[in-house]
C-alpha cells in the first residue's frame, strides 16, 4: 500500500511540475507566436488564434527585423557589452577569490570584508556620480564605459562566491601540488580552476543574464550609437503602431539568447548552486 501511495504521490508531483512549467512557458510561446504573425493578424485577434490557423505563420517579421539597422546594431552592441563584462568578471573574480582563499597577505580578511560590504551598495546610488566621472574622463556614452560599470558592480558578488567555493578545496590537495613544484599560477590554472568549474559556470550565467537583460544602466550610460537591444526595443515602443512587426521578433531574440545560455550550462549551474549544501 505504501508503495502505491509513493508512486501515486510521485506521479502527482510530476504532473503538477509539468503543469507549472507549461504555465511558465505561456508568455514565451505567446511571444514566439506573435513574432511569426503579420501586423494585420496581430491587430485582428490574439496570438492563440495561430493554433486554429497555422497559415498565419510567416517569417516576414524576422526579415523586417534584419532590415532594421537600429535593432541589428543594438543587438551587436549587446554582445559587445555582455561578453567582455562576463569574461572580465569571471577572470578577475576567480583570481581574487583564489587570493582571498589561499594566499597570505597583510590585511587579507579586512580587504575581503570591504569587498563583501560592497554587495549592499545599490546600483541606483552610483549612477549619477559615476556618470559624472565618466563624462569628465570621456567614457560616458561609450561601450567601454558600460562594460566598466558592469564589471565594477559584478566583482563583489563574484569574489564572494568564488572565494567561498575555493576555500572548500582540501588543503592537502593544494599542498601536494606545491610539493610537486607547482607555483601559484600553475596551481590556480591546473588545480583550482578545474575544481571550481561549477561555481565559475554559475557566476558566468548570473553575470551574463544580468548584463544582457539590463536596461537601467544602459539608459543612463549609452547614446544612440551604443544602445543595447533592451534600450532599442524600448525606443521602438514609442512608435508601436509603426513597428509592431519589429518589436515581437526583436523581443523574442533578446529573450531566447539568454535562455539558450542558461540551458546550455544548466548542469554546471545546478552543481555550482548546490556545491555548498552538502559540505
Amino acid at each position: 500500500m505504501s508503495w502505491v501511495l509513493e508512486k501515486l504521490n510521485s506521479g502527482l508531483v510530476r504532473v503538477f511540475l509539468i503543469v507549472v512549467a507549461l504555465f511558465w512557458l505561456v508568455p514565451t510561446i505567446g511571444l514566439l507566436a506573435s513574432s511569426l504573425r503579420s501586423p494585420e493578424d496581430m491587430s485582428a485577434n490574439g496570438w492563440w488564434h495561430v493554433f486554429a490557423k497555422p497559415s498565419q505563420l510567416t517569417f516576414d517579421s524576422y526579415r523586417r527585423l534584419l532590415e532594421n539597422g537600429d535593432i541589428t546594431h543594438s543587438l551587436w552592441n549587446t554582445v559587445l557589452i555582455t561578453v567582455p563584462a562576463t569574461v572580465l568578471v569571471v577572470i578577475i573574480g576567480a583570481l581574487a577569490g583564489y587570493a582571498f582563499a589561499w594566499m597570505e597577505f597583510p590585511g587579507r580578511d579586512w580587504w575581503f570584508l570591504v569587498v563583501v560590504s560592497l554587495l549592499v551598495v545599490p546600483v541606483q546610488v552610483a549612477l549619477i556620480p559615476i556618470a559624472e566621472l565618466f563624462g569628465r574622463i570621456g567614457l560616458f556614452g561609450t561601450i567601454f564605459g558600460v562594460i566598466l560599470f558592469h564589471v565594477g558592480f559584478g566583482l563583489p558578488f563574484a569574489v564572494f562566491l568564488l572565494r567561498n567555493f575555493f576555500a572548500e578545496i582540501p588543503r592537502e590537495l593544494l599542498e601536494a601540488a606545491r610539493l610537486d613544484g607547482a607555483g601559484e599560477l600553475r596551481l590556480f590554472t591546473r588545480v583550482v580552476m578545474p575544481l571550481g568549474g561549477p561555481a565559475i559556470a554559475s557566476l558566468g550565467i548570473f553575470q551574463f543574464l544580468w548584463v544582457w537583460n539590463d536596461m537601467l544602466v544602459a539608459l543612463v550610460f549609452t547614446k544612440s550609437g551604443t544602445q543595447p537591444i533592451t534600450v532599442a526595443l524600448q525606443t521602438q515602443v514609442r512608435q508601436f503602431g509603426n513597428n509592431v512587426d519589429v518589436l515581437a521578433p526583436g523581443a523574442f531574440i533578446s529573450m531566447v539568447i539568454p535562455l539558450a545560455v542558461f540551458f546550455a550550462f544548466q548542469r554546471q549551474f545546478v552543481t555550482g548552486v548546490m556545491a555548498g549544501a552538502v559540505k
